[in-house]
């Protein structure tokens, strides 16, 4: 994968259930985008519930209904959240093409993403209260436009060790899945609130180059984005 292509720097492929009705997003140059969550079965017979962007342009001819099953390719894609109300940062799997799937369609569930990006904030390894060892990375993957997507995602077992040995700007390719995780968040000495984080379980971590390119991100960027501290206060499921 090339870091300067950036159509390969990040890719996904996933299917799932369409959970809720599409609702506007925003406009760009008189084209009009909508989000809607899709609950992606997992192995374990749990799920991921994931957000999708879509562009009206892929909307002529489909019916978007709650239930109805699709395959989309896409991008994984952040951007900060201005409201104050949830995450800071907003994660999206951004449409590039997108299928309807009927009943007897026996196509098999895919959560797949492959990225290839930068480290941009020292990844943080630890063991779990159950004794899993876990790494918190974060990933920044250059697109168009001399943008960049901030992608969180979690290496287990070895590749969490692996992690730990990584810097700052090192170049590396992640395999994985996307998936949601519901944790408890302490807002105060006898309080604590419910948060959902979206991240990348990895099950592949590759060292591309240890020196950064002259492609190397943008990281002018709040990082901060999902409340890290959720991270240590439940035990995350990593079942496929």
């Amino acid at each position: 994968m090339n870091t300067g292509n950036y159509a390969e720097n990040n890719r996904v492929i996933i299917t799932g259930t369409v959970e809720t009705a599409l609702s506007f997003s925003h406009e760009v140059y008189d084209e009009t985008f909508y989000t809607f969550m899709i609950r992606s079965p997992r192995l374990s017979e749990n799920f991921d519930a994931v957000r999708i962007t879509i562009s009206e342009k892929f909307l002529s001819g489909i019916e978007l209904n709650v239930g109805t099953r699709v395959k989309i390719s896409g991008q994984f894609r952040s951007y900060n959240n201005f409201s104050n109300v949830g995450n800071r940062l907003i994660l999206t799997v951004f449409v590039k093409d997108i299928e309807v799937l009927d009943d007897t369609d026996s196509e098999q569930n895919s959560n797949l993403i492959q990225l290839n990006g930068y480290i941009c904030k020292q990844p943080v390894y630890r063991t779990t209260p159950f004794g899993r060892e876990i790494a918190d990375i974060l990933l920044a993957v250059n697109r168009s436009y001399n943008k960049s997507d901030y992608i969180p995602c979690i290496a287990w077992g070895r590749n969490a060790k692996y992690a730990e040995t990584l810097k700052i700007g090192d170049n590396v390719e992640i395999l994985g899945r996307i998936q949601s995780r519901e944790y408890k968040k302490k807002i105060s000495e006898t309080e604590t609130e419910s948060k959902t984080a979206y991240e990348v379980s990895v099950s592949r971590l590759d060292l591309v180059c240890r020196e950064p390119s002259h492609t190397s991100p943008n990281t002018e960027y709040d990082t901060d984005s999902q409340d890290g501290e959720g991270y240590t206060s439940c035990d995350i499921d990593d079942s496929y």
